[in-house]
């Protein structure tokens, strides 16, 4: 399954608890760019560049997937410099509590 596929699935692995009390649009910078936003425990998945976003995940379209997937760890993918973030790295360091990572595999 390609990395576009997975982040459209995301609405359906949301933590609503995690995410009850939050207003924020992540962009993925990939081959065909892709964001989220993420508003009171809601997903939505967007194709493009979002007009502004609190966090920007920077990464090739297999490592994105497999860090979407649970397979890579998002501090080892970032201190390899596989992973790059731009904006909120408090909300970077939230992320992997927002997902149910076994939903998207």
């Amino acid at each position: 399954m390609n990395v576009n596929n997975i982040i459209r699935k995301m609405p359906e692995a949301i933590n609503p608890v995690a995410t009850a009390n939050l207003q924020t649009t992540i962009q993925y910078k990939i081959t065909e760019p892709m964001y989220l936003v993420i508003n009171n425990g809601n997903c939505t998945v967007h194709d493009g560049i979002a007009p502004s976003s609190d966090l920007t995940l920077i990464m090739t379209d297999d490592n994105l997937a497999a860090l979407l997937t649970g397979e890579l760890n998002g501090i080892t993918a970032f201190m390899s410099g596989k992973l790059k973030v731009e904006g909120d790295m408090m909300l970077a360091q939230r992320l992997p509590g927002f997902f149910d990572t076994s939903k998207l595999a």
